[in-house]
């Protein structure tokens, strides 16, 4: 059976990936499977046979987007397979696309399956939608990755799912309940990585503070044991020479954690915390769990362990009922705690959470002229923090290498995820190297500007 060649044999197939780190893992994932049933990869602007969307519906206008992307292939071949797989696929199943037979719908947790609806699509020519109900599928998606296309950075995803129900949030009900890959299976796939030559892997998940939660009792709290175990064991993999990780819940910052993570010489000291608001009464009406005082609690431990950490976060503008009083208190406090980076939203309402259904929804002008200050604040920190980089040395990854106004620069990451330009004055180096260089200045576009030493 084995010996039988794919009808994917040939095949010219592109993928669009939308959203989060999670979703590019798996489109990565899916690319590899294509290609090992013998598909030709194409660029997702190019004419193909085949249309894989992986789509986000974290916001309106992820939804937006994520129908734009299908429209757009529908347009580039009238005779193409779509695959609309992703979170926005999970929330509207086949409604928006009952009248196409060339769609395919594919839920969020059956990815492992796509390659066999496309080989059933084309043998039989007929449409199908593969949706789980997601609250009892509890299966661990079981995908796998030997590279990551021009990337000089795998991201390595370890945990699908989230518990928290946050009342403005249509994640839980797009991804499931909490699921986590077995370290074992994980490292496997890091050391493959390591052998590929990856240098630096990204640890990500839905709600990766809660990997290996499902193995705890769930009223004792976040327990750091599983995911500091994982980072331990990642950076011990040969040839591993950063750790990153993905967005993290603050009530997993302890002293302890923090200490020993500053003890693994590969992790990297960016911490992406979720806040989503600066005001008390707002995250508890968002369901977060914490108050702004532990929030900026857990940043100290962080600030007192590392040298100059990138802490960066999310922030909402325009959550319901937010009156000026609770914005003022938040953009203060904001400003307090200080940030390397913030990534400002405002507020999309998600048909079926609890904050749809608030009362004092926000007008779209106030919730843009809060957006406005918030982007002006994170503008003035993220140019701060920044600077305190100035006359240092840093070590990169270099990314690109570039050639402007005949001069090369080599183009990369710090360990704290600043971006850096550094003029080459001999050799250039290799693509994927480490190396360190002089920071000088920063630019106006927030890139660290230096020479390669």
């Amino acid at each position: 059976m084995n010996d039988i060649p794919s009808v994917l044999k040939g095949k010219r197939a592109a993928l669009c990936s939308l959203g989060c780190k999670v979703n590019a893992y798996e489109t990565q994932a899916v690319r590899k499977m294509l290609e090992d049933k013998g598909a030709f990869i194409v660029s997702d602007d190019e004419d193909a046979d085949i249309y894989v969307i992986n789509t986000c519906s974290v916001t309106g206008i992820a939804d937006k987007k994520s129908r734009q992307s299908v429209h757009h292939a529908m347009k580039l071949n009238e005779k193409a397979l779509i695959v609309v797989t992703g979170c926005y696929a999970q929330a509207v199943g086949n409604a928006a696309f009952e009248d196409d037979d060339r769609v395919i719908v594919i839920g969020s947790n059956q990815k492992d399956g796509i390659v066999e609806a496309i080989e059933n699509w084309f043998g039989e020519h007929r449409n199908a939608t593969i949706v789980s109900d997601l609250f009892t599928d509890r299966k661990y998606m079981d995908l796998s990755i030997d590279g990551f296309n021009d990337k000089t950075r795998a991201f390595i995803k370890v945990e699908d799912g989230c518990d928290q129900f946050c009342t403005y949030c249509i994640i839980p009900y797009v991804r499931g309940r909490v699921r986590s890959r077995s370290t074992e299976d994980a490292i496997a796939e890091i050391r493959g990585l390591a052998g590929a030559g990856y240098k630096e892997v990204v640890l990500t998940g839905i709600h990766l503070s809660s990997y290996g939660r499902e193995d705890y009792d769930r009223k004792a709290g976040f327990v750091h044991g599983p995911l500091l175990r994982l980072i331990q064991e990642t950076a011990a993999v040969p040839g591993i020479e950063r750790v990153r990780l993905g967005s993290l819940e603050p009530r997993i910052i302890t002293k302890e954690f923090a200490e020993e993570l500053a003890g693994i010489k590969e992790f990297c000291p960016q911490f992406h915390l979720s806040l989503q608001n600066g005001c008390n009464s707002v995250l508890k009406r968002m369901n977060r769990h914490y108050t702004i005082e532990e929030y900026a609690e857990r940043t100290e431990v962080l600030r007192k362990t590392f040298d100059r950490p990138a802490i960066t976060t999310d922030v909402i503008a325009g959550f319901p009922g937010e009156t000026d009083e609770e914005f003022e208190n938040s953009i203060a406090n904001l400003e307090r705690i200080g940030f390397a980076k913030m990534h400002v939203f405002r507020y999309s309402k998600r048909k079926g959470t609890p904050a749809a259904a608030m009362k004092d929804q926000v007008l779209p002008q106030v919730s843009a002229e809060r957006s406005d200050r918030l982007i002006s604040l994170d503008a003035r920190m993220h140019a701060a923090y920044l600077g305190s980089f100035v006359g240092q040395k840093e070590k990169i990854l270099v990314e690109r290498i570039l050639s402007a106004d005949g001069k090369v620069f080599a183009k990369g990451l710090t360990t704290r995820y600043a971006d850096v330009e550094a003029v080459v004055s001999g050799h250039a180096p290799e693509v994927n190297s480490i190396t360190e260089v002089r920071c000088e200045s920063v630019s106006d576009e927030g890139v660290i500007l230096g020479t390669l030493l």
